[in-house]
Order: structure tokens, then C-alpha cells, then sequence
């Protein structure tokens, strides 16, 4: 929908008038992926979801096993494209934008016992029949009730600021954890969390089970979901994402919450023995 080469309308205006931040449009702008890329991020992403721990050099090895010639540049530019962080310790960690804050993990040894006690947000790659979207979640930790979710073309900040401010729209946490990602560092989505005096919690570089529950959403998401269907574009997408996320809160028992589904310990906000 963006002429590039109208010289009366600007592309910074075009952006405007679609509601589309002119970041998104460069960055669809250069990375579209051939299809042989977008059918390496699936499997790439498939057997992430069962071995974290895989980096570029192992998850080369288990392309080559599946019968695709691919060098480690090329996977290790896809797993950052989806956003993998594999999780072993690391000797110096990646910088961090001077902008940005980190806090401390304030979960070790904590007892979550009522809803609302503690938040986290995490950001997963989503597969689709001609490219890839990104999605972000915000969960209740002890109902494990999905209050927020949104997706973007870009790991940009701003759709996890979005998720944010709509999941506050239904109440507060004491606690919100995330990750260390720019979307969770930025002043942005921190000052939004300070502001309503919430206490902000991140993992450890990576330390993916300092998340864990929103890990166990998405290889639910994924497997139960994603997997099984085959999004035609982001519209059919953000669709079926929607009617899935109101069966995971509505419909859907965990054996973690006495065969209760999330929205029923959420809302009647019951303590469990």
C-alpha cells in the first residue's frame, strides 16, 4: 500500500495515514525471505521448542540430519531473525542500549500464592504460509490467564507496549517479569510499569526457565495451535490466534489449577491448596 515513488505524499506521511510505523516498513522492506528461509525458520523453530539449549552450531548439525545443506552463518541470522537465545551461560554478555534499564530477578524462592502477585511477558515467532509475524503475551502467573496479546512484522517495541497497556486496563500486578529483550528494557514499556509502582523483575541472560510458565503457554500455543494450521497472512492469523487464546482462558482445564480453567481462577481469584 506504500508508493515509494509518489513525490507528492512522503513516505513518513504515507506511514502515517495507514497507521503503520515507518520503522515496520523498512523492515519489511528488507527482510523478505525466500521461501527456502521460511521453511528452515519453521523447522528451526519446531526444534527449538524441544532443545533450547541447541545454538547455531547444533541446530545446523540437526538441519543437515533433516536433509538441507545450510552453513552456521545462515542459521545463526535466522535464529536471531526469530529471536533465539539459546540458554547456556555466556562469558561476556551482549550490551545493552544506554536507554535501557535492567532489573533484577526477584523470583528466586518466591511463592506465588493469588492472581495479580506476579505478571510476565515473553515474545515467540509465529510461522505463516508466505512469512512470519511476532507475538507477544502477558500472563498471570498463578491462574496462568492470558490477559494481553499482540503480534507485529518487527520486533519493535511498541506492540509489546501495547500488550502492556491493554493487559493494565484490566488491573495490576506487584510483580512483572520479563526477559532482558529491547522491548522489555526500553524506557518505554519500564516507565509504564514504575509509573504504577510495580516492582520489575528480568531474568538472567539466558535463562529461559526463569519464564518458565509463559514457555509452557507457548509450546501450547504452538502445538496445540500453530502447528496444526497453516495462517494464509497476518489477518487470518491475528483471527485464529484470538479464537485459540479465548478457548486456552475459557474452555481449556490445566491439571495445575484442579481441572479449573484459567479465567475461572483469574476472575473468582480462589486460593489452591
Amino acid at each position: 500500500m506504500i508508493d515509494k515513488n509518489n513525490k507528492e505524499i512522503s513516505i513518513s506521511r504515507q506511514c502515517e495515514m495507514l497507521v503503520l510505523s515507518r520503522s515496520s516498513y523498512y523492515y519489511r522492506s528488507g527482510q523478505v525471505e525466500s521461501p527456502y528461509n521460511i521453511e528452515l525458520m519453521r523447522l528451526i523453530d519446531r526444534q527449538y521448542l524441544q532443545c533450547p539449549f541447541y545454538g547455531s552450531r547444533r541446530m545446523r548439525v540437526f538441519l543437515q540430519t533433516e536433509g538441507y545443506r545450510v552453513n552456521r552463518k545462515r542459521v545463526s541470522r535466522l535464529m536471531r531473525l526469530m529471536g533465539l537465545e539459546t540458554i547456556y551461560p555466556r562469558k561476556k554478555l551482549s550490551s545493552v542500549d544506554k536507554e535501557h534499564r535492567v532489573f533484577p530477578y526477584l523470583l528466586r524462592g518466591l511463592r506465588i500464592e493469588r492472581v495479580n502477585h506476579v505478571w510476565s511477558a515473553d515474545i515467540t515467532y509465529i510461522p505463516m504460509r508466505k512469512g512470519f509475524i511476532y507475538l507477544a503475551a502477558i500472563m498471570d502467573w498463578y491462574s496462568r490467564y492470558v490477559l494481553s496479546w499482540e503480534v507485529s512484522l518487527s520486533l519493535e517495541k511498541d506492540f509489546c507496549v501495547r500488550a502492556l497497556e491493554k493487559a493494565l486496563l484490566i488491573s495490576k500486578p506487584e510483580i512483572f517479569n520479563s526477559d532482558q529483550g529491547s522491548q522489555f528494557t526500553s524506557l518505554a514499556f519500564v516507565n509504564t510499569l514504575l509509573d504504577r509502582a510495580i516492582a520489575v523483575s528480568m531474568d538472567g541472560r539466558g535463562r529461559v526457565f526463569d519464564n518458565i510458565f509463559v514457555e509452557r503457554l507457548w509450546r501450547s500455543v504452538k502445538y496445540e495451535e500453530v502447528y496444526l494450521k497453516d495462517y494464509g497472512d497476518v489477518k487470518d492469523a491475528v483471527r485464529q490466534l484470538g479464537d485459540y487464546f479465548r478457548f486456552y482462558n475459557n474452555r481449556r482445564p490445566h491439571q495445575s489449577l484442579g481441572y479449573k480453567t484459567p479465567a475461572e481462577v483469574y476472575f473468582q481469584k480462589e486460593v489452591l491448596n
